[in-house]
């Protein structure tokens, strides 16, 4: 099967978490966002981050330890309560008035409010817009036929002086379906070229037994710094 036409139902995400398929989930702060915070800050404090699909990410306590605040959208509740509950962080939770059956979990004093929600029903009109984003599983987990409505909703949510970094994973996708799945750097241009700056800042040799078991010898992590162009 062609991984354009790939999908997955937002129930099979959720079934991962209920069942901890959740190979994707790193017990560290991702080395990518540790090796290039000074770039994605740009010299500023206490910048509003956005995580799509973040899941329950060490990095998003990492940056609120650092003085950020932190916005995640995450359709599994039970991910979002391991977030909480495994770094020792109380929380609220409450409905979302404008999106119909979603809730967000709190904690203020860390200033992270996390959306239990489809990614397609947030706006800027919830959280306004944002001085970073880190995207480190998000472009390469949705369905590749969601590119466009995706990357329209990044742009939305980015402020004047937002620096997304984004993650992205090359490899040959004749040989493994997916997810993750694989993001051309062409592609990155054409989602994000024509109101964005793209600087690729790095690209490695991710290639681990992981891979190889999906029957994979190749296979290129590449960090992208996108930045809204000044017109």
């Amino acid at each position: 099967m062609n991984q354009a036409d790939r999908v997955m139902a937002l129930g099979e995400w959720e079934e991962r978490w209920q069942q901890d398929r959740i190979g994707f989930h790193q017990p560290e702060v991702h080395k990518m966002l540790e090796n290039n915070i000074d770039k994605v800050l740009n010299g500023r404090t206490g910048v509003c981050f956005f995580f799509p699909l973040c899941g329950k990410a060490v990095d998003m306590k990492w940056l609120a330890d650092l003085g950020h605040s932190v916005v995640g959208v995450e359709i599994s509740e039970k991910a979002i309560q391991q977030f909480f509950e495994e770094n020792n962080m109380t929380y609220s939770e409450e409905p979302v008035p404008a999106i119909p059956g979603a809730k967000v979990y709190k904690n203020s004093e860390k200033n992270i409010s996390l959306y239990q929600c489809n990614l397609f029903t947030f706006s800027s009109s919830i959280e306004g817009q944002f001085g970073a984003i880190w995207d480190r599983g998000s472009l390469v987990a949705i369905n590749p036929g969601d590119r466009e409505k995706y990357a329209d909703l990044i742009i939305s949510l980015m402020a004047k002086d937002c620096r997304y970094l984004l993650d992205t994973l090359l490899y040959n996708p004749d040989l493994y379906q997916g997810p993750p799945f694989f993001v051309p750097d062409e592609q990155v241009h054409s989602l994000f070229g024509s109101s964005c700056d793209i600087e690729l800042l790095h690209s490695e040799d991710a290639l681990t037994d992981k891979q190889r078991k999906w029957g994979l010898d190749k296979f290129t992590e590449n960090v992208h710094l996108i930045t809204p162009k000044s017109n």
